[in-house]
């Protein structure tokens, strides 16, 4: 199994009768309004000096123009040691607290989830992001496949290492490899993102849609006549991917510990650097 490919039961136990579809939606600010790695990364963290000082490494190597595959692999680094259970536990923990926030989802995108889904289209997740914040959502969804980044596991503990990325290119590799093991037709799939690195993924099936302004896919909805939907926008708290200040379900209550402080927002540079780095 290719290590960057992960699947939901639904996946493995194989697809309806009758031609396969499937429908292939970025995550981070196109499903979701907020970024699923820091935010969660902030939550399971609980401990805001640590994830600054992860946040402002990963900002300066962007700034330094470091290859975003590189900078993805650098964010994994932070989980080195964390027992894999333990972290899908906070993953569920972070769902639960962030999920009720205005604007976490984007209505019209999920609409358009929905929509396809009654039409039978089989709908995979597609995200840099990993199995501990996307899985829940997917469940939540109904999503049938997750294809993500998959962090390298030993006797149950993540190394801090990265067997693939899924990110740029990657993304339409792995909508290939799926749409190949399934049998189903690229001309007859359809995918949806919001930013430029998608456009391996958009370009990849017959029918696409793009989510928000970003000039580079505006210009090819407009030449291929993809269809377009509103920018997710959270709110300030989503926006800045704050959920650790919930005590009541961040990962300090567990210890008995007092919440962190709710973090100052990045400024808007910092924030788009980070996400550009890492999705």
């Amino acid at each position: 199994m290719n290590g960057t490919i992960a699947h939901t039961a639904a996946d493995r136990a194989g697809g309806p009768a009758g031609p396969v579809r499937i429908a292939f939606f970025d995550v981070d600010e196109t499903l979701i309004g907020l970024k699923s790695m820091f935010s969660f990364l902030e939550f399971h963290l609980a401990d805001q000096e640590r994830y600054r000082a992860t946040a402002d490494a990963l900002t300066r190597a962007a700034r330094a123009g470091v290859p975003r595959a590189a900078t993805n692999r650098a964010y994994y680094r932070a989980y080195a040691g964390m027992e894999r259970a333990a972290v899908a536990e906070s993953g569920r923990r972070w769902f639960a607290a962030v999920r009720g926030q205005a604007g976490f989802f984007h209505r019209e995108a999920v609409g358009e989830l929905r929509r396809l889904q009654g039409e039978g289209y089989r709908v995979a997740l597609v995200s840099g992001s990993f199995r501990a914040p996307l899985d829940p959502v997917a469940e939540y969804l109904g999503a049938d496949h997750v294809l993500c980044s998959e962090p390298e596991v030993a006797d149950g503990r993540y190394t801090g290492e990265l067997l693939g990325t899924v990110i740029g290119e990657g993304k339409a590799t792995v909508a290939r490899a799926l749409m190949d093991r399934l049998g189903a037709r690229p001309e007859a799939c359809a995918a949806y993102g919001d930013h430029a690195s998608d456009l391996p993924l958009l370009t990849c099936v017959g029918r696409a849609g793009v989510i928000g302004d970003d000039p580079v896919l505006v210009e090819h909805a407009g030449r291929h006549g993809w269809s377009r939907l509103p920018a997710a926008v959270g709110s300030a708290a989503a926006a800045q991917g704050s959920a650790a200040a919930d005590p009541a379900t961040g990962p300090s209550a567990a210890h008995g510990a007092a919440a962190p402080p709710s973090p100052a927002a990045p400024s808007p540079s910092s924030t788009k650097e980070l996400s550009d780095a890492t999705r």
